[in-house]
């Protein structure tokens, strides 16, 4: 299996779960920040839609990266 691609800010993804919005397209908004200061494996994942404001918190294995962020 090979190794993700870094994510970073801005990047497009698609989500492959949680199966309520598996196949919808999204933006990185960020790290998940943890209260103790230790990383988070978590990320913050704006979903793209015109009727809804969704915010989600994904692992790694539950996105891919589509587009990058364009510098």
């Amino acid at each position: 299996m090979h190794t993700p691609d870094p994510v970073q800010v801005g990047d497009r993804v698609l989500i492959l779960r949680p199966a309520y919005v598996a196949g919808k397209v999204g933006v990185v908004c960020g790290r998940e920040s943890r209260s103790d200061a230790q990383p988070s494996t978590r990320w913050l994942i704006q979903v793209e839609s015109d009727t809804e404001n969704i915010v989600v918190s994904l692992l790694r294995n539950e996105f891919e990266v589509i587009s990058p962020e364009l510098e």
